[in-house]
């Protein structure tokens, strides 16, 4: 029966892109067998349940062509682990900043028997974000070719991906599926996925703390696969640009991967630092862009099968050219009609799609940064002149950086032009930004601000 499961694999493998078989068909192996039924094993129940979602009738239909009309079960593979490769996979890192063990779901990564999970520390990988799950699109094929080809070795011999591209259109979910990709396929491979802010925080803890060495040893010598997001982040932290491009150095001679991410190309990102700089630009910089109305439909019939409601045509394409500002936006519009339809108990129709969406899409094309402006002014009660005032007077600043995070949101304005409006330079524009969003993780004060402003804008009531 092994020559047998050998045959089907050998079929499947004609069938599915390489990396799906690579990833899900290759590790399944024969358990058991008997006249009914024949029982393989995978490394874990994530294994199982997308092999019975996805695979299964692939399965079904090789032995089949072979002869054998059996039943087909699936058993987690009971090899044993020690001890400490179990506490191992029973937790993880997690920044920012600091490394602090905590248990997580073993759903979450499709981690192989014995494996010692690379998150040591760093941010946990999405669970859905893999290729298998990403939606390819004339936006988006060639970033997501060379992020694969980078999970598979071979990126035209470089080792260094940069992934651009406006928030919300796929960036952190392609440079996720390789970490995913890696660890599935090399259980030696040490993936740390983290973004610039948490570099910055920990070896800032790191320096405080007399730790540096440890900081050091593991971004450079423990280290296979970095993943690093919102590389703009670190525009004018010169101690830190520093220090990450001698990491840098550390892992491009020992051929590691990078994959960073941002929203701005590495030489327009300012107060950046010549010698980063010309590290961010060794490898290949791929953009991703807004996705079209054909992929847009695409994506939207993706989801609708993850939340197991499959919407009529009109109703997708309908949504898909009114949400088209990206990915995020194109699931929130989705999510929000399927939700509204299912608690007032109606039939999902263009007309309920319409009556969510309107206030949603609508709106957003009428928001000026004149009108953010005003907005700001009357909510925190300061003067639109002393907003584009260079005081730098607590009760004016953090107006101000409100203000630009808003426009930078709902504007289609670029960063340099948002500054350029507030009598602002490009940096300082991107500083307002980032300062906010940190804020806004802390779920204060100012993440209330931003709430109340940003219903009154999408609502309309201006």
């Amino acid at each position: 029966m092994e020559s047998f499961l050998k045959e089907v694999k050998l079929h499947i493998k004609e069938s599915v892109p390489d990396h799906c078989y690579r990833m899900w068909i290759e590790p399944v192996a024969l358990s058991a067998h008997d006249a009914e039924r024949i029982v393989l094993s995978a490394p874990n129940d994530f294994y199982i349940k997308r092999l019975k979602e996805n695979y299964l009738g692939y399965f079904e239909e090789g032995f089949l062509r072979l002869g054998q009309k059996v039943r087909i079960e699936f058993k987690v593979n009971n090899k044993k682990i020690s001890s400490g490769s179990k506490r191992a996979q029973k937790t993880t890192g997690v920044m920012p900043a600091i490394s602090t063990a905590v248990n997580i779901p073993p759903e979450f990564h499709p981690q192989l028997p014995g494996m010692t999970p690379a998150f040591h520390s760093g941010r946990m990988l999405k669970k859905n974000f893999t290729f298998d799950d990403f939606v390819v699109g004339d936006n988006s094929s060639f970033a997501y070719s060379a992020s694969l080809c980078l999970a598979q070795g071979n990126l035209n011999g470089t080792g260094v991906l940069f992934l651009l591209g406006k928030t919300g259109l796929g960036k952190s979910h392609l440079s996720q599926a390789v970490g995913h990709h890696m660890m599935a396929h090399d259980r030696t491979q040490r993936v740390l996925y983290v973004t610039a802010e948490d570099f910055t925080n920990e070896m800032i803890y790191s320096l405080r703390n007399n730790s540096i060495d440890q900081f050091k040893e593991k971004y450079r010598i423990k280290c296979d696969v970095l993943i690093l997001e919102d590389v703009h982040f670190l525009t004018g932290k010169t101690a830190t640009q520093k220090e990450l491009a001698m990491t840098l150095d550390y892992l491009i001679d020992a051929d590691k991967k990078i994959i960073f991410s941002g929203n701005e190309r590495p030489d327009e990102i300012p107060k950046l630092n010549e010698s980063l700089k010309s590290r961010l630009n060794m490898g290949i910089v791929t953009e991703i862009k807004t996705p079209d109305f054909g992929t847009r439909v695409k994506i939207l019939n993706k989801k609708s099968k993850v939340i197991q409601c499959l919407l009529p045509t009109p109703v997708t394409e309908y949504i898909a050219q009114e949400a088209r500002d990206d990915v995020r936006q194109l699931e929130s519009a989705l999510i929000s009609v399927v939700t509204r339809g299912r608690l007032m108990n109606r039939k999902i129709d263009v007309e309920l799609a319409r009556s969510v969406l309107e206030k949603m899409t609508g709106t957003r094309k009428r928001i000026t940064i004149d009108l953010i402006k005003k907005l700001v002014c009357e909510a925190f009660d300061v003067s639109e002149q002393e907003l584009v005032s260079k005081s730098r007077k607590h009760r004016i600043v953090k107006p101000r950086q409100v203000a630009i995070f808003l426009s930078k949101q709902y504007t289609d304005q670029p960063i340099k032009a948002i500054g350029a409006s507030f009598k602002r330079y490009h940096a300082t524009a991107i500083y307002s930004v980032n300062e906010v969003e940190k804020e806004m993780k802390q779920k204060g004060q100012r993440y209330e601000q931003i709430k109340y402003l940003s219903d009154k804008l999408e609502s309309g009531s201006f």
